[in-house]
């Protein structure tokens, strides 16, 4: 089955929180430690985890919720911006292709609903698994951000990937 995406809702922040905010949740590459955990809750109260600068979308399928992905507006001159998505897949459902099939989906909601002429990812070398649901998905390897994140208190290289507009014709 197929997934989709669709908006957070209330009774969604609990599967946030438990994918933000917990080790065996996140799973390797996201546990970057605890947060505040009404931050979920704040935001949803604030805009529904939508706004013109980004946001966070449930992965589904039926009515399981697979995770989530997530989209942040990055300046890139002074007139002009990208998109900036990630995604935490449910450790139950890892593995199965999902990810690639919500990647897919938002670079075209985020392309059909704005004016984006890229959408960007990153992750961590050593994330192999999420590199080949990016490069599945459509995007492009660009290369190696040296000591771009701190996690598990070290400094991580990461891959950038992208996909343009015209990609999708």
């Amino acid at each position: 089955m197929d997934v989709s995406l669709r908006p957070v809702r209330e009774d969604d922040l609990p599967f946030l929180n438990h994918l933000t905010n917990d080790e065996k949740g996140t799973g390797a590459h996201q546990w970057y430690g605890w947060h505040n955990p009404h931050r979920h809750r704040k935001r949803w109260e604030e805009n529904g985890y939508i706004s013109d600068d980004g946001g966070y979308l449930i992965i589904a399928r039926g009515d399981d919720r697979i995770g989530f992905m997530s989209w942040t507006k990055q300046m890139t001159s002074r007139v002009s911006y990208c998109f900036e998505m990630g995604l935490i897949v449910a450790p139950e459902f890892r593995g199965q292709g999902y990810g690639t099939q919500a990647q897919q989906l938002l670079a075209r909601y985020l392309f059909d609903h704005s004016t984006v002429n890229r959408v960007q990812a990153s992750t961590e070398v050593t994330n192999v698994a999420e590199q080949r649901a990016l490069e599945k998905a459509g995007f492009t390897k660009e290369g190696i951000l040296r000591g771009i994140g701190f996690r598990a208190g070290h400094w991580q290289d990461g891959v950038l990937y992208s996909m343009l507009r015209a990609d999708l014709n």
